[in-house]
């Protein structure tokens, strides 16, 4: 898999038990809530007050929170969780799939802060009688990003520079559209697996990246964020353009399997592109950084294929 955040992911762990379990019983449900803060999935939250101790269970939402100005009020994170820079040096509770949830306990966060769509239903099951407050995190596309980070905001009390941050990610998301807008469209397959082929649906950021590029994933039609597909299905959509995100020599394997289909467009055209930055798949602001380079490569080989 190109990254550990990434769209397949599929462990689950069993409910909590023993030590744990008591632990979480002893502590009983956690009250005192006089403000209420609505996450991203539209769901109400209750704190004391705005959030100082922060436990962020996502890379993606440990960025996000570094964006909205709350990074040195996260006091744990999860493996992976390397940006901004600055988020590598805060101290690690397991991954996404395995939280040391005892320590969790000990370090009496205010708030947990979790992506759903990353996170199994039997671990949020477990965090849940930790009794303590959750707040989800979660975009499906780059428009959602300014909007989740004033939340963010509200959530750790720093709404000025969240704003500041919003309005920045508006900003620099408008101009990535207008520069593209024009752009003659291409059908782009965007691997992030490989045997079997795992690629991204309709609903997932990373589609919504392409559009902006000018592009058009061409299994945008699939609902599910990480699709699993035949190489007969790819044949049957023949892509004009095939984008690998295999990091380092990995690149390279995905890329020959695809050549030894000289059929398809995109090998008949040397349009076969292995893009490596993993910021792609970040969900957080980061992505945009990403969306630049990804959308030079997509022009690039339009420009191949309009020259033949």
């Amino acid at each position: 898999m190109s990254h550990p955040e990434g769209l397949l992911e599929r462990r689950r762990l069993p409910l909590a038990t023993g030590a744990l379990g008591l632990i979480a019983l002893l502590t009983g449900p956690w009250a005192g809530a006089a403000s209420t803060f609505v996450d991203d999935t539209g769901q109400s939250v209750s704190l004391a007050a705005p959030a100082r101790r922060i436990v962020s269970l996502a890379p993606s939402a440990t960025e996000m929170l570094f964006a909205a100005g709350a990074g040195s009020q996260v006091i744990a994170t999860t493996e992976f969780a390397d940006e901004p820079p600055a988020a590598r040096r805060i101290p690690r509770l397991g991954d996404s799939a395995a939280v040391d949830l005892e320590r969790v306990l000990v370090l009496r966060p205010d708030v947990i802060v979790l992506w759903p769509a990353g996170t199994g239903e039997a671990q949020v099951q477990r965090i849940a009688t930790l009794h303590l407050p959750i707040y989800r995190q979660q975009v499906h596309a780059l428009a959602d990003l300014p909007g989740s980070v004033r939340r963010l905001g509200e959530l750790a009390g720093t709404q000025p520079a969240a704003e500041l941050a919003a309005r920045a990610l508006e900003e620099r998301l408008a101009r990535l559209r207008a520069r593209y807008a024009q752009r003659h469209p291409v059908t782009v397959l965007l691997q992030v697996w490989n045997h079997p082929v795992y690629t991204i649906g309709g609903t997932q950021l990373m589609s919504d990246v392409l559009e902006v590029c000018g592009a058009h994933n061409v299994f945008a039609d699939l609902t599910d964020p990480g699709p699993a597909v035949s190489v007969e299905s790819v044949i049957a959509r023949d892509p004009e353009v095939i984008i690998t995100t295999a990091p380092g020599k990995d690149a390279a394997e995905w890329l020959s399997d695809w050549r030894k289909l000289p059929g398809l467009r995109a090998v008949r055209t040397g349009n076969l592109v292995a893009f490596e930055d993993q910021r792609l798949s970040r969900l957080g602001p980061s992505v945009l950084d990403a969306a630049d380079s990804l959308c030079e490569l997509i022009d690039a080989a339009r420009a191949r294929i309009r020259s033949r």
